[in-house]
């Protein structure tokens, strides 16, 4: 186990007979995670739609809110008043926070993240979707961005990433880093990269102001981002760089996966960065999501994951089955009294049918989506518990193929 770090810590419980796969434990001040884990994402300080109390009979063991989105509102001082964003939203368990460096990207370049994460053969640095204005520019110093909200003009640094998310009281924070997609140019990778590094140091050494200055508030672990694109010597050199960095007497406490990933490669890219960082160390995949690459990111050595793909998607009634997608909206649905799916133990499962939840998105009602999330949340937190369970078990490839043969075989279109 890592030494403890005034309540934080990593202790590896298991690790798989090759490669990269293991089972452990992360805690925090507000308790224990068991990793592998899927952690749902409240960017709000919330899960849309859900309340915090279903998450957690969901069995969500800790959410992740966006410190760019708290920033604007209602403001780090509001969440840091009401005792940290756990208190703020009535969630006893853990919580990550993000640094705002995705937001500035999607910002920056006005694309959704599916875009931004799309391979295209076109290399540019000048990217920016079609119709969409430039909301941030990036220097070396740090962003300064637009608000969507109400047009006005705010600066990010990371000494200003790492007050904010002090003040929103998160167990795991993230080291503010600068996001790149899949169309910029190798130099402008490197350059990206090189930001990052500097950014790191800075985030280390305002993380030990803030941690120094902090009198009764719980200590709060700070990951730092690896970035690299494509690129396996620029992934390496960012995993060899931050995994040993140290500034100020203090060193990350563990690391997120980030910035622009081909799916194809997911697993290629991940095993590049987690043979290098220290083994010791919670490894996070951000943004990361579907069914097939939660299972990639596992058997790569990932421990914990986040994405707004299973709520998303719930709200446009797309739903998760062991055998697949669909969307419960379609006509073939209206008189079908099963549950969503026979083998699922969510409160929707177990309460409503089809045929419901297809008349709710048809009639446009409000709960249509939380029931949808509630399933498609405990869908993907159940699928990763049982990837943990397997690891122990010593099955993690028979149950990986066996889940994969069903849930390729009718959803066929799987990826988002």
């Amino acid at each position: 186990m890592n030494k403890p770090t005034n309540g934080f810590a990593f202790e590896i419980n298991h690790a798989a007979d090759s490669g990269l796969a293991r089972v452990g434990t992360i805690t925090t001040p507000h308790g224990q995670i068991q990793t592998p884990a899927f952690i749902p994402v409240g960017t709000k300080a919330t899960v849309k739609t859900v309340l915090p109390e279903a998450m957690e009979n969901l069995g969500a063991q800790a959410l992740l809110a966006n410190a760019y989105h708290l920033y604007l509102q209602p403001g780090p001082d509001v969440l840091d008043e009401a005792g940290g964003l756990g208190s703020f939203m009535n969630w006893d368990k853990p919580t990550f926070t993000d640094s705002g460096g995705f937001q500035v990207l999607s910002l920056g370049v006005g694309f959704k993240k599916v875009l931004a994460m799309d391979a295209q053969t076109f290399r540019s640095d000048q990217v920016i979707a079609k119709n969409k204005e430039r909301l941030a520019h990036v220097d070396d110093e740090g962003v300064t961005f637009k608000s969507h909200l109400d047009g006005s003009m705010h600066r990010f640094t990371a000494e200003i990433s790492m007050q904010i998310q002090h003040k929103l009281g998160a167990d795991v924070m993230f080291a503010f880093d600068e996001c790149t997609t899949l169309h910029n140019t190798r130099p402008y990778q490197e350059l990206a990269m090189s930001r990052t590094y500097d950014w790191a140091i800075r985030c280390l050494d305002e993380h030990k102001k803030l941690t120094d200055a902090r009198t009764a508030k719980p200590y709060q672990a700070l990951f730092g981002v690896i970035q690299g694109a494509q690129y396996e010597d620029l992934r390496k050199k960012a995993a060899g760089d931050l995994g040993t960095m140290s500034s100020s007497g203090i060193e990350f406490d563990g690391f997120g996966i980030g910035g622009a990933l081909d799916k194809d490669s997911l697993g290629t890219i991940v095993s590049w960065v987690n043979s290098t960082l220290p083994q010791e160390k919670p490894k996070h995949l951000l943004g990361i999501g579907a069914p097939e690459d939660l299972f990639v990111g596992v058997e790569n050595g990932i421990d914990t994951f986040d994405c707004v793909l299973a709520s998303r998607i719930a709200r446009t009634s797309a739903v998760y089955t062991m055998e697949g997608r669909f969307n419960v909206s379609n006509q073939p649905f209206i008189r079908d009294f099963n549950p969503i799916d026979d083998e699922c133990d969510c409160y929707t499962c177990t309460h409503y049918t089809r045929a419901y939840l297809c008349h709710l998105f048809r009639a446009k009602e409000m709960v249509a989506g939380t029931l949808a999330t509630i399933h498609n949340e405990r869908f993907i937190v159940r699928l990763v518990d049982q990837m943990r369970q397997a690891l122990l078990d010593g099955n993690f490839q028979d149950m990986k193929k066996e889940f994969m043969g069903r849930y390729q075989h009718k959803s066929g279109q799987s990826r988002d």
